[in-house]
């Protein structure tokens, strides 16, 4: 057979058997009988150097056109089966653009950080600032500059996180250490001055306890108050508490109570009591936080001379007044991340 003519019938057999190849793994395997390094247009070059020169110049151009056509051949194939693939895909995921969209729902603020919002903004308008601190806190800070001995109860390991391998540091069990820190800063920038300027903080935050059930967790919120100044005294706290809670409940018919009690940090102290006068809790005294007059020893541990300033101290639940204003028995719903429990609150 002329040499032509197999060049035509390989590039003949060839297009018939890339137009069979199903998938491109079977293209490949194609296009190496005729383009590999065993393939038909490589044999047919290995053969010029057994002709004359004037039939291996003719020869070679008609194996070069073949190679050509073959590698033509091969890219329409490959185009083809890419094609198709695409087309398939694109079957298998079309969409319905007459169906309505999704849209995204709205969202919204979790309720305790709702009554934090509310709380900063009603102190803010009696003139407090909000003040922050660590929440991975140090024993003296959490404990001994609050007036807490080392043998008090709280100082146990089963009321209070403390962090492995690292002595003297814990999860602070309340926020009181930022009133340390605060007066300590505060005491500082005021050194130079007769007169140190009041402090009016509170300081809302995360804090940390063993504790779990339906009205606690080992993790909640509690917002601390503190007020140092001359002759701040218990008739300005019970002023500032009661005026709170009733702004923050909305009602005037609210009946708070100081009961006295006893707090390490203050002297002296009460819990903080509330009566409603209306709705499921009528009647009901519901403790809603502790409060009293600073301790000296905790005024001198933030640098403050107790001969001549004194103040007043409180701290509460943000989550126990979230479950009191919107009527929540249980605490645990707070961190389950129930979208349907949530979305009361949008």
């Amino acid at each position: 057979m002329p040499a032509t003519e197999a060049l035509d019938q390989i590039v003949s057999q060839a297009r018939d058997e890339f137009a069979r190849a199903a998938d491109p793994a079977q293209l490949e395997q194609a296009k190496a009988r005729y383009l590999g390094k065993s393939g038909s247009i490589t044999e047919q070059m290995k053969g010029l150097g057994k002709v004359s020169p004037d039939e291996r110049r003719l020869l070679g151009a008609a194996i070069n056109a073949a190679k050509d056509q073959i590698e033509a051949a091969l890219a329409a194939r490959r185009e083809a089966l890419q094609n198709a693939a695409l087309e398939a895909q694109l079957a298998a995921e079309a969409l319905d653009v007459t169906l309505p969209g999704r849209g995204r729902k709205r969202g919204g603020l979790h309720p305790v950080s709702l009554t934090l919002e509310r709380i900063e903004q009603l102190f803010r308008s009696i003139g407090f600032e909000v003040a922050d601190g660590p929440e991975i806190e140090t024993d003296w800070h959490n404990f001994t500059a609050l007036n807490t001995p080392e043998n008090h109860p709280a100082r146990s390991m089963h009321d209070t996180f403390y962090l492995e391998d690292a002595p003297g540091l814990l999860l602070r069990t309340h926020t009181s250490p930022v009133q340390i820190r605060y007066m300590q800063q505060h005491a500082a920038r005021y050194a130079h001055l007769e007169r140190m300027p009041e402090i009016r903080i509170i300081a809302p935050g995360r804090v940390y306890r063993v504790d779990s059930d339906a009205t606690h967790s080992p993790m909640f919120h509690q917002v601390e108050g503190l007020m140092v100044g001359e002759r701040v005294s218990f008739a300005d706290l019970k002023g500032v508490v009661a005026d709170f809670l009733r702004r923050y409940f909305e009602s005037d018919e609210l009946k708070p109570r100081f009961r006295p009690s006893f707090f390490p940090f203050t002297e002296p102290s009460a819990e903080i009591d509330l009566a409603f006068t209306s709705g499921p809790l009528e009647g009901r005294w519901l403790e809603i936080g502790g409060c009293g007059v600073v301790h000296p020893n905790v005024l001198r541990h933030g640098g403050i001379d107790p001969e001549r300033y004194t103040g007043f101290a409180f701290g509460m639940g943000p989550d126990r007044l979230t479950m009191l204003r919107y009527g929540i028995a249980d605490l645990r719903l707070f961190f389950d991340g129930d979208l349907r429990f949530l979305a009361q609150f949008q």
